[in-house]
């Protein structure tokens, strides 16, 4: 499978999404014009990626700083995708980044951890 990778530009995050290391990572802010657009091609390259995988070590790294409400619904998506491919038998481990005193942001991810209870979540706090 081809890694995927976006350059970040002021509305969208930088993706880097190196499958044949199994290594997936989104950085920067997320609020693009059309989500739906922008997040489908990474979407359909994961769920190209996830069933042709068994008990695989998968590591995502999110370190968004800011995503709007349509962002958080396809990244809602997306972490779905990699629970069900956790419930599956593979090992997902979840590593959110955020600053240290953005409580907003680390309290999103332990929404995460609490609806998504297959990944191996860890926040992962940075100094602002």
């Amino acid at each position: 499978m081809q890694n995927l990778y976006i350059a970040p530009t002021s509305s969208t995050p930088e993706v880097n999404f190196q499958f044949d290391q199994h290594q997936l990572s989104l950085r920067g802010e997320s609020y693009p014009e059309n989500a739906q657009a922008f997040f489908g091609p990474i979407m359909q390259a994961v769920q190209n990626y996830l069933p042709s995988l068994q008990s695989t070590q998968i590591t995502v790294d999110i370190q968004l700083a800011y995503f709007n409400s349509s962002s958080t619904k396809v990244l809602l998506e997306l972490f779905s995708l990699f629970n069900d491919a956790a419930v599956a038998g593979n090992y997902v481990t979840l590593n959110w980044h955020y600053i240290e005193d953005d409580e907003t942001i680390l309290e999103f991810g332990q929404e995460v951890a609490d609806d998504f209870m297959a990944l191996d979540f860890h926040p992962c706090a940075m100094v602002g």
